[in-house]
Formats: C-alpha cells, structure tokens, sequence
C-alpha cells in the first residue's frame, strides 16, 4: 500500500511571477492560484490525506505593495464567501495559523465564522498560515513559557509546541515549494524538523492534480528514518 502523508504543508509560491510572465499583473497569479487551493484541497482529501497547510500570507507579505496587500485581502474574503458552502459539502474543517489580529476586520470576521461553522467536519483540515512567520511564532511560545512562569530547567520539548499556533495538529510529513524556489522561507521551522521537503519547479496557479500525485509518489519511495509521522500520531489519538 502506498504510504500517503497525513499531514502535507505546501509553500505556494509564483503566482506573481506567472502571471507577469502571461503580461499579466501580480494580483492576476493570486487569483488563480485560488483555482489552485480549489483543486489541490480536493484531490488532498481524495487521497486520504487529513490535513493540508497552506503557507497563504507570511508576516513579511504586509511589506508589499499596498495596493496588491489590498487586492489579497479582498480575494481572501471573496473566496471565504464563495467557497463556504463546498467546505461543508465536503467535510472540511478550516483553521487558521499565525498573527490573524493584524487582518482587516472584515476578514477576521469571515475566518471566525467560516471556522465556527466548519468545527464539526472530519474529511480534512485546511489550516491556512495567515500573517504568519515561524520565527514569531516560536518566540510567541517563549512568551507564553514566560508568563507560565515555567523555569529554564522544567521547560521541555513539548512545553513548546503545546504553544506554538499549531498546536493540536500533527507535525508535516511532506513540506511542497512550488515556484523553483528551494528554501522553507521562515514556514514552520520547528514542526518541519523531520518533514521531507519537495521542490517543484510548477508556479503556484499551474501546480495540478499530477504534480500533486507526483509529490506524493516521490514521498512514498523516501524512507524516513527520523521521528514519528503524522500517520503515527493520529493513529495514536
């Protein structure tokens, strides 16, 4: 039987560089990489894989330019509104990672809502990264380890990943970069210790149904060798 990952991370990256090199402007590869999360969301469940995190607006992207840090807010609650649906119908929960207080209000408010909503769904968990950075997070659980009052000597491995924004969910088996690019780019450095990485050279918006099953067909001729794999943990629960 073939090994399928339980938990799969993918670093969406090249939407704007597909879409200038179409003649296109930036927003234009961002809009189609939705059509993107659509079909990879799909094909994820269909393959039995149980959670699937998407690296969707880093804590740097707020350095971009304004009007396309704009135009991705707007497609975010675009997409919450018209996708919401096709989440229950498929058995999808939604949660989010990351420092979501900085999102408009607006878009907080439809995370909130569709999160709520979708709570009770088992298929899969769709777990977006928003204004997230996994320096920030880590140091986020250091505060909190702080505030605990927890000494240096007591503090254990666990103590921190109970506080990191992912906690609750098991580590990623496979960590995906589309865009050519091969570095995690500040993405769950501490749950990607023992994660296989894949690197496509696909832009985001035209990474399909085949390369997805292509990265899941070099994963399951890896032998891993280090820690246990989400497969394990939730076995275990």
């Amino acid at each position: 039987m073939t090994q399928i990952p339980a938990h799969i991370a993918i670093i969406m990256d090249g939407n704007g560089r597909w879409a200038q090199a179409q003649g296109q402007e930036r927003v234009y590869g961002h809009v189609h990489g939705v059509e993107s999360v659509r079909r990879i969301l799909k094909r994820a469940a269909e393959r039995g894989v149980k959670v699937l995190s998407l690296y969707t607006f880093s804590e740097e992207n707020w350095s971009r330019p304004q009007q396309e840090v704009d135009a991705l807010m707007e497609l975010i609650v675009v997409s919450l509104r018209k996708e919401i649906d096709s989440l229950m119908e498929n058995g999808v929960r939604l949660r989010t990672i990351g420092n979501t207080d900085k999102l408009p209000a607006d878009v907080q408010a439809l995370l909130k809502e569709a999160i709520a909503l979708t709570a009770d769904n088992s298929v899969i968990t769709l777990q977006l990264a928003l204004s997230y950075s996994s320096r920030q997070e880590i140091t986020h659980a250091v505060k909190e380890l702080v505030a605990d009052k927890i000494s240096a000597e007591a503090i254990t491995e666990e103590d921190i990943t109970d506080r990191l924004y992912t906690s609750g969910i098991p580590d990623p088996d496979l960590i995906i970069r589309t865009g050519g690019e091969q570095r995690l780019s500040n993405f769950l450095l501490w749950q990607g210790a023992y994660a296989e990485l894949y690197f496509c050279p696909d832009a985001w918006p035209a990474f399909d149904e085949k390369a997805f099953d292509k990265a899941l067909e070099d994963f399951a001729q890896r032998e891993r060798r280090y820690g246990k794999t989400s497969a394990q943990l939730l076995s275990n629960e």
